[in-house]
């Protein structure tokens, strides 16, 4: 994992000087396994985020807003209890293991000064935040772990607390590459970046990697394929990353792909991925971090929070399809109904020569040229006029069922549609409120019930504000009854309205005030309209715009869903760091 131990000293290094001798303000528990602590020092105020979540454990400062639950979570409690108030006095980190203990001085119960430690875990799925009391015992654990989970290491409360097993690993600090070379000699059948991940002490498998790409440009290369030019490059190498660690020549740096979605973070520049992957700097790990998880954490989050959102969803839009399924196999069965009403033609006309119990009748087909037999079943009990007139009553059965499973089959299209549009807002909903907002909407349509509200109102959010490098407004809808109510309500004749081609996404107004909107403008709503739609991560996205007095209703009535016409069509990508550059409320 790249947060390994020499990661884990650098952001020792950071906060340090920070926030030490600082106390606790505040202290939240956004996410089950997440805490933030507000601290308050000489330096100012700062937020420490600590996960122990399986896939994102880390700790650092943090300057991303945190949606908390209404009611606190019991570890949350507990944790104000022990700590708010409490000053920190000192930051440990043992080697370089991938644990953080933070003492904090604080008063107990009687009124007596103790040291109470913040046990901070960075091992995958063991991550772990302990609160450990001044008789060295566990008061409680963020995850506790019973004798079923783990029989070398449990945590319960009023257990005593054990370190982390240390394992016979060397520093990168102290140990020399003559040492290390002969630590990883051992092991003559690995490849090199392996063996050194298991001879070096908290190096994750990226930084190894980079070691031995940098030292062979190869990263299968054996430990036993080394000869002695090969030692020496590999020596020279680590020798290097030695000085620059012990020098604190380190650069926060994530690695992007081209689309700039994040994929892995590290202290130095890296060169095994070629162009695949782009390095970007920056100016501390804490920005790193916060920039690298929020994305992941949002989507980690929202996806918890809105399970139940996404299973209902997925039930209705899969009973829906089978219904649409079915009613399309219908209509194509009542395409035959002309030939009941032959039948039913053809019997009448030949009524005299037919008899009650004949089990099927074979006259000429006046309708066709040339008048050849055809063969037409007949039910013995009914006599041949009752015959005619049960194909005559098919056939009118089957011209209203057309009709009818046009208008059912357009109805259950248009709600396929308007749930594609509800699982787009469920993907790109980043705040607790939001989700909270498509539960409103789906009641309003009927699909779940109406929540309970309890105590106060809660607020609305407003629509995303972007201002563009004009200076002009441009509005953007949250979710499908915002987006009704931009395009349908506030916005006026002359604005100007975007959304993506075909492709569920938020309704983007310009507000337009009477003045003629340049072209740059233009272009920037159309790409703020491509990103906070389902073609986010897709490029060359095609994005319709017309003025707001083309834009109506759709047929349906579903919320967000409208036609228009005429309209116009510009191709953009998305670009998320113009979106955020002209973003003013999200």
């Amino acid at each position: 994992m790249p947060f390994d131990g020499v990661f884990l000293s650098q952001i020792k290094h950071e906060i340090e000087p920070v926030i030490l001798g600082g106390r606790v303000d505040k202290i939240h528990q956004p996410a089950k396994e997440t805490i933030v602590i507000a601290m308050r020092s000489l330096g100012g105020n700062h937020k420490l985020l600590i996960s122990a979540s399986a896939s994102n454990p880390r700790i650092h400062f943090t300057q991303l807003p945190q949606d908390n639950p209404k009611t606190p979570p019991m570890f949350c409690m507990l944790m104000r209890k022990h700590l708010t108030g409490a000053k920190l006095i000192e930051i440990r980190q043992i080697g370089l293991d991938r644990v953080l203990q933070l003492d904090f001085e604080t008063v107990n119960e009687l009124g007596d000064r103790v040291v109470l430690t913040l046990s901070v875990e960075i091992m995958g799925r063991h991550s772990n935040i302990i609160l450990v009391g001044a008789d060295n015992r566990v008061i409680d654990a963020v995850k506790r772990v019973n004798d079923e989970m783990s029989q070398v290491r449990p945590v319960l409360p009023g257990m005593s607390y054990t370190m982390v097993p240390a394992g016979d690993r060397l520093s990168i600090y102290t140990a020399t590459p003559s040492q290390i070379l002969e630590r990883i000699r051992k092991n003559p059948g690995q490849q090199v970046h392996k063996a050194l991940l298991g001879a070096l002490e908290g190096m994750s498998p990226l930084v190894c990697r980079e070691v031995a790409f940098n030292a062979f440009q190869d990263w299968e290369l054996l430990v036993s394929q080394l000869d002695e030019e090969k030692e020496v490059r590999l020596k020279f190498h680590l020798a290097q990353l030695s000085n620059r660690l012990n020098k604190g020549e380190t650069v926060p740096t994530m690695l992007v792909d081209k689309s700039g979605r994040p994929s892995e973070y590290t202290y130095l520049d890296v060169n095994q991925y070629g162009h695949v992957l782009v390095s970007r700097p920056y100016e501390s790990y804490s920005q790193l971090l916060d920039a690298f998880y929020s994305e992941r954490d949002r989507i980690d989050r929202m996806r918890q929070r809105g399970a139940d959102l996404l299973k209902l969803l997925v039930n209705l839009s899969e009973r829906t399809n089978r219904k649409l399924e079915a009613q399309r196999k219908e209509l194509r069965e009542s395409t035959e109904r002309e030939k009941w009403k032959i039948y039913g033609d053809l019997l009448n006309a030949n009524l005299y020569r037919l008899e009650k119990g004949m089990p099927e009748a074979q006259v000429e087909d006046f309708y066709t040229e040339g008048y050849p037999l055809v063969k037409i079943p007949l039910d013995p009990r009914l006599t041949p006029s009752q015959n005619a007139q049960h194909y005559y009553t098919r056939y009118r059965k089957a011209d209203t069922a057309e009709k009818k499973l046009k208008e059912l089959i357009a109805q259950g299209e248009a709600e396929v549609q308007y749930f594609d549009t509800v699982f787009d807002e469920l993907a790109r909903a980043s705040l607790e409120s939001e989700l909270n907002a498509i539960r409103e909407e789906l009641a309003s349509q009927g699909y779940v019930r109406r929540p309970q509200k309890r105590g106060m109102k809660e607020e609305r959010l407003p629509p995303l504000k972007y201002l563009s490098d004009d200076g002009f407004v441009i509005l953007c809808g949250r979710n499908n009854t915002q987006n009704d109510q931009l395009t349908l309500r506030e916005s006026r004749n002359g604005d100007i309205w975007f959304h993506t081609q075909k492709i569920p996404g938020s309704h983007v107004v310009i507000v337009t005030q009477g003045k003629d909107v340049p072209n740059r403008t233009l272009e920037q709503a159309a790409v703020i309209a491509a990103y906070n739609s389902n073609a986010r991560d897709s490029g060359k996205v095609p994005v319709d715009y017309t003025q707001i007095r083309n834009v109506r209703k759709h047929p349906a009535n579903k919320p967000g869903l409208v036609i228009y016409d005429p309209y116009q069509t510009a191709i953009v990508d998305p670009d998320k760091e113009l979106v955020e550059r002209l973003a003013q409320n999200r």
